[in-house]
């Protein structure tokens, strides 16, 4: 019980990109805003995906009362199938946002078991002492919405990522008036995108992109074209179509994620083909080079993306060519700078122009575009989310600018536990939070320990020392052998390893004369021997392996 105090508890997002989740709870009633996951960062190796740690919600799931989702990119929805392992609950969302998320529960098994319900712009859901508004926005995805969350204490908005779009590729521009009106209404608290919030000035509109497409293109009528971009940027993906018609290429759809959303924005009439434009990778042949376009995924560098095995020579239809066009219709997300340019070195070293000039513009608000929707919106208390910390300072200082008391302007951390009256934001309380590492098909089954021990691994190797021992007496039977993998290259180093398999045979002899017969002790003075003996000698810290066995004499 909250005692008539609305309470916000981010779970995720906050000092990170990606990985949103908010939850919203008011006495026995709580809903939660969007459900994202994370990419693994360099140190986390093997990682697949990070996905937010949802006990709090999993321990009060009797109270959770819908999952409401603001738009359909991964770091908004893509751990959802994840998440409903752990705590069922229905989704609401948007027609595309929810045909997104209804591919993912497919590939989860999932869809039979649950509840989904679309909704429309201007719509009000209740759940219990909570209603939620959807209202209409503009993103790097059609059908993004912010939210108008009332409860007993007043209302807060929610704005999803977002930008302010006057001609935006498919559908409406956002819906500034009802902002405006929630404003004169009176809005308690403002959730507003950081991810911009350090630029000044206005986002472009996606049009311009168009445009400079279309130069792209005609500058480029004899080359084959191959535009890498987010699978989930459906506006992005009709305007290389819509250029393409004009200048009579075919178009061919290239990476599983590619296909998938096109596929179901096509189906949903979120994306215009032209007749007989679209044709399968297999018919590439089929065509000289200044009639394809070829639109594809990797544009962050992913190693397994479609445009990385291009480059590397690796994919099965598509070899780069000297005289290949290469345009990056992106940009890279802060970490993937070093895959990207990977990427577009192997790309230039086959001959392809590579362009990633003026051929993009971003998804989310500049400085003056969070400025109109705090003008319009009046609210009584801010709280910069979405973002790494510089990014919600940068909100912060813009909150300031238009009027917001500094002391209103609220900076939160993951779990941290936000109460509101009419009057007052305080944090009370912190709930469990953090990030849950997929790996594979296991889920939270990998933790920092073992993501310790793969960084040893990758940068010292291991060694292995195998011996068989009697029991009771120690007295070594087989052995020691000692075996080394990403350690030292053992044909050039057999004098180190036999040092090396000398001190296991002292360590083994001490052992026995100190009667040691725990194999714990045994392995850990082992261990102890061996990495002093490596560090004094050649300054590595390589993972030590020792595997005991024993040896009993029987007669028959």
């Amino acid at each position: 019980m909250n005692n008539g105090k609305l309470r916000i508890i981010p779970l995720g997002g906050l000092d990170q990109i990606g990985m949103n989740i908010t939850a919203f709870e008011y006495d026995n009633d709580i809903i939660v805003v969007d459900c994202g996951l994370a990419f693994p960062e360099d140190d986390m190796l093997g990682i697949d995906l990070v996905i937010p740690d949802t006990t709090y919600l999993e321990e009060n799931i009797d109270r959770v009362r819908g999952l409401v989702i603001t738009h359909g990119h991964e770091d908004h929805i893509g751990a959802i199938p994840y998440a409903l392992q752990k705590f069922s609950t229905p989704i609401y969302g948007t027609k595309l946002t929810m045909a997104l998320i209804e591919n993912k529960l497919t590939e989860h098994e999932m869809m039979d078991i649950t509840e989904r319900h679309v909704v429309s712009f201007g719509q009000v859901v209740k759940f219990g002492s909570l209603k939620v508004e959807f209202i209409r926005t503009n993103h790097s995805i059609s059908d993004a919405c912010a939210l108008a969350i009332t409860s007993p204490v007043g209302v807060v908005v929610h704005t999803g990522d977002f930008k302010v779009d006057y001609t935006p590729v498919f559908g409406d521009p956002i819906d500034l008036a009802r902002f405006a009106q929630l404003g004169k209404q009176g809005v308690l608290a403002l959730l507003c995108d950081s991810t911009n919030a350090e630029r000044p000035g206005f986002t472009n509109s996606e049009r311009t992109v168009g445009r400079a497409l279309d130069a792209i293109f005609s500058d480029h009528g004899s080359s084959r074209i191959l535009v890498a971009t987010f699978s989930s940027n459906v506006d992005r993906v009709q305007q290389i179509i819509n250029s393409a018609s004009r200048y009579g290429r075919k178009v061919v759809l290239e990476g599983r994620s590619m296909i998938n959303i096109i596929k179901t924005a096509i189906d949903m009439g979120y994306v215009s083909i032209p007749e007989g434009i679209l044709i399968d990778i297999s018919q590439i042949r089929d065509y000289p080079d200044d009639k394809l376009v070829i639109i594809t995924t990797g544009s962050q560098g992913e190693s397994m993306a479609a445009l990385s095995r291009i480059a590397t020579s690796m994919h099965k239809m598509v070899s780069i060519k000297p005289g290949d066009v290469v345009v990056f219709s992106s940009n890279p997300i802060p970490g993937n700078e070093k895959a990207v340019f990977k990427v577009i070195n192997e790309l230039s070293l086959k001959g392809a122009e590579v362009i990633f000039q003026d051929t993009h513009v971003s998804g989310h608000a500049c400085q003056e575009e969070i400025k109109l929707i705090y003008t319009l919106t009046r609210p009584k208390f801010a709280i910069p989310v979405h973002g790494e910390h510089r990014h919600l300072m940068a909100q912060r200082s813009v909150a300031i600018d238009v009027g917001v008391p500094k002391e209103n302007v609220k900076i939160l951390s993951n779990g941290q536990v936000l109460e509101l009256d009419r009057n007052s934001a305080k944090v009370v309380a912190e709930v469990q939070n953090g990030a849950v590492f997929v790996d594979g098909l296991g889920v939270g089954d990998v933790g920092n320990v073992v993501l310790r021990d793969r960084q040893r691994l990758a940068d010292d190797g291991i060694v292995i020392v195998c011996a068989t021992l009697e029991p009771g007496t120690n007295i070594v039977v087989s052995g020691p052998v000692v075996m080394s993998r990403g350690f030292v290259y053992i044909k050039e180093s057999d004098e180190f390893m036999l040092e090396a398999k000398e001190v296991v045979i002292e360590a083994l002899e001490k052992i026995q004369d100190k009667n040691i017969t725990s194999r714990v002790k045994i392995r850990d003075n082992i261990k102890d021997a061996l990495s002093g003996f490596i560090w004094k000698r050649i300054k590595r810290s390589p993972m030590i392996l020792p595997i005991i066995m024993e040896y009993e004499n029987s007669e028959v």
